[in-house]
């Protein structure tokens, strides 16, 4: 005999299977049209982080290329479907929250978004154009550059994620002060030990290459103190 209480983890269980199945479905539908397309998508991209430079990127397996198409269609296919997706997540987790939660995980989420969305078009149109000209300024008569297109792509493709992810420090400081999980005070007190804290993320995150992580580690800074900013304001105009 199921109780009451069985029978609830069994409706739990299903809407989970339900929700992820619609998750993998609409992932699933996008993915098909965006593969055939991809190529452009991913000639698009080179000419942006390339910028105009007269370099010839190689690939050094017969279906490299094609692999390279496959994991750049499903990330292309991830953000189209992104908006589906978490409207799927939410609709499991709303029936569960209060109103109050519902309006800060909204507004949580919308400008965590926003600020992963800035994080990484800085880094495509900004960032890896630096790093690509860096590397090939080194070119001379005797010292050609060879750029592997998987090294390329692998590269941008995680300095695009990792910048996604730092520029997400300003919310995060926001919201601690906030929440009152620690003091402005104590934050802007141990800035040597942010700074440090922010140099091994930016170590973790990025290549070992001390361009990429000092790259990452410049702005983070900064939108850090504008997190600090914002969360003292806050502070003031609340007593």
């Amino acid at each position: 005999m199921v109780n009451d209480k069985d029978e609830s983890i069994i409706v739990h269980i299903e809407a989970f299977r339900t929700m992820l199945l619609n998750c993998i479905k609409g992932f699933g539908i996008i993915l098909i049209p965006v593969f055939f397309v991809a190529p452009k998508f991913l000639n698009i991209f080179l000419k942006l982080i390339l910028k105009g430079n007269n370099v010839t990127l190689n690939y050094f397996s017969p279906i490299e290329v094609f692999i390279i198409q496959i994991k750049f269609s499903m990330i292309i296919a991830l953000i189209i479907s992104f908006p589906y997706i978490a409207k799927q997540i939410w609709e499991f987790f709303v029936p569960a929250l209060y109103e109050n939660e519902k309006k800060f995980i909204l507004s949580l989420g919308f400008i965590s978004s926003i600020l992963f969305v800035i994080g990484a078009v800085f880094c495509l149109l900004v960032i890896l154009p630096f790093i690509i000209n860096f590397g090939i300024s080194f070119a001379t008569s005797n010292i050609t550059p060879v750029l592997g297109i998987s090294n390329v792509l692998n590269l941008s493709l995680w300095l695009i994620l990792a910048f996604g992810l730092m520029f997400q420090i300003p919310l995060i400081t926001y919201f601690l002060i906030k929440l009152d999980i620690v003091s402005y005070d104590s934050i802007s007190n141990k800035r040597p030990y942010v700074i440090v804290g922010l140099l091994i993320i930016s170590g973790i995150l990025t290549p070992p290459d001390i361009v990429s992580q000092i790259m990452l580690f410049i702005p983070t800074y900064f939108l850090f103190e504008a997190g600090l900013l914002f969360a003292k304001k806050y502070k003031n105009n609340n007593g």
